[in-house]
């Protein structure tokens, strides 16, 4: 082999496919300042990756790259890792990484893809494929195994997500989040249909609510049921069947608000596009509250023989920069380990203490860990409520 093809078949090229939208310019430049001259932002809009490299001053360079159907047309040869910042309508382009060495990592929440992932048969892969990457999944992945670690068996966990309503946000993402709030999802550990049964039956978003203490300022605040990935794909790396994901807001009501609009049947109204639009543009351009976000893991079981409770808590601000943080970390991670091989997710290769000592702002929190004794099993903390008055949260 002369010197030049050698040169051809070296990979070397960190492709972040949407690498210039809301999240993945953040990962572009962070990688760019760790790999130089090597990270490209990618996807369809060339003009826009053009402009986004040049308020880079060249650090990142832009690639026109086609997504979704036609995966199977990319040229992957000198692509050493592909970062995926758009949500895929299938696993093609994953299959593709595995099969022709090129590390692949997703930041994806979208449970379906997940599992299509984790089911994919490619003999014998030459990369591994890192997903759970970000804050829901990704840290708070990494909290629930943690704070399971601690206990000698774990029968329940249960992960809780306070958002800052004063954020701005991508309208992909936003879309996700309205969408979610009308969504029927299955959770390995949803109640099932009949005794003995092991099917699970879907859980409605925005119901089955509790109240979380995310400590510091923003205190006790009411989240309900919502389907991040995390509560599916948990039970196979943890091997613990119950554990369930809420989520809720910074400011006070909007919760419940949500959650009894989800009652009503408001939000399966958003089916009729012209009014799935208003209302997404409606959110874009409402910023109420802060820019503040925590993330809370609540493992129950046993510890020394005796019912106990492990909890881990950290608190931020942006959770979409921190997305992006624990992104570009974990693709550094992933880089420094060309050994890796297959599917993993991120609490498969990373631990809470190291990625959030790595990821962590001035006005982020220290990880709060503690174990107490507590319930071993049974329902979720419900909110304290004053004799006589009725339950405002209702699950199926």
């Amino acid at each position: 082999m002369n010197h030049e093809q050698s040169n051809a078949s070296v990979k070397t090229d960190i492709v972040v496919i949407g690498g210039y939208g809301s999240v993945g310019r953040t990962i572009s430049r962070l990688l760019a300042e760790r790999f130089p001259g090597r990270v490209y932002a990618a996807g369809r809009n060339l003009d826009a990756a053009r402009r986004f490299a040049e308020e880079t001053g060249g650090a990142v360079k832009p690639l026109h790259w086609e997504v979704g159907p036609s995966a199977e047309n990319c040229d992957l040869s000198a692509a050493a890792m592909i970062v995926m910042c758009l949500d895929q309508p299938n696993t093609e382009l994953i299959r593709r990484c595995l099969e022709e060495g090129t590390q692949y990592l997703d930041i994806t929440a979208e449970a379906d893809l997940l599992h299509q992932a984790e089911a994919l048969k490619v003999p014998n892969p030459r990369a591994a494929a890192l997903l759970s990457v970000g804050l829901a999944p990704g840290l708070t992945n990494l909290l629930a195994a943690k704070a399971s670690a601690a206990l000698e068996r774990t029968e329940r966990i249960e992960i809780s997500l306070l958002l800052g309503l004063g954020e701005s946000h991508g309208r992909a993402a936003i879309e996700w989040t309205i969408d979610g709030m009308g969504a029927r999802f299955d959770a390995p550990g949803a109640r099932f249909d009949a005794p003995g049964s092991r099917s699970p039956r879907g859980v409605r978003s925005m119901t089955d609510g509790r109240t979380a203490d995310f400590g510091g300022e923003l205190g006790r605040k009411r989240v309900y049921r919502f389907p991040f990935s995390d509560q599916c794909t948990l039970p196979r790396t943890l091997g613990i069947v119950d554990i369930s994901t809420r989520m809720g807001f910074d400011v006070s009501g909007v919760s419940r608000t949500a959650s009894a609009l989800r009652r009503l049947g408001v939000f399966g109204l958003l089916r009729w596009k012209p009014l799935r639009s208003a209302s997404v543009a409606l959110a874009g351009a409402l910023h109420a509250g802060s820019e503040r976000f925590a993330v809370r893991a609540d493992a129950y079981g046993l510890r020394n023989g005796r019912p106990a409770k492990a909890c881990c808590t950290i608190r931020g601000v942006r959770q979409s920069d921190i997305t992006a943080r624990v992104a570009a970390y974990a693709a550094e991670m992933l880089a420094s380990r060309p050994d890796l091989r297959g599917v993993l997710h991120l609490e498969e290769l990373l631990d809470a203490d190291s990625v959030w000592s790595a990821v962590r702002t001035p006005e982020a929190s220290a990880l709060e860990f503690e174990v107490s004794g507590g319930p071993a099993s049974g329902r979720s903390e419900a909110a304290p409520r004053a004799a006589g008055s009725r339950a405002s949260d209702s699950g199926d």
